[in-house]
């Protein structure tokens, strides 16, 4: 008997990144028809969307410690820019 799928809403980012990657092997391997296909690509998209819904928000949730002139822990905005330049400053140590 199938494996009963968990709804979409319930499941965690890895376990909907595992679908993910488990209908792209269907897809890829040409042993589903037509049909089938479309509904796993229609999953597939659904799935995507979900996954960049959820990471969207780990990024705005993202938040870099500092400290202010008074001694005051504050939270900025993650700037990815900025992390990959402190990065190659470090690399250059």
């Amino acid at each position: 008997m199938a494996k009963k799928k968990k709804d979409a809403k319930a499941q965690t980012f890895e376990e909907r990144l595992a679908r993910l990657e488990e209908i792209v092997e269907h897809l890829e391997s040409g042993d589903v028809g037509l049909d089938e296909s479309l509904k796993l690509y229609a999953e597939g998209a659904d799935l995507i969307q979900r996954c960049r819904t959820v990471l969207g928000e780990a990024e705005q949730r993202i938040r870099k410690l500092t400290e202010t002139a008074e001694g005051d822990l504050a939270t900025e905005p993650f700037d990815e820019a900025e992390g990959d330049e402190a990065e190659a400053d470090n690399d250059l140590k």
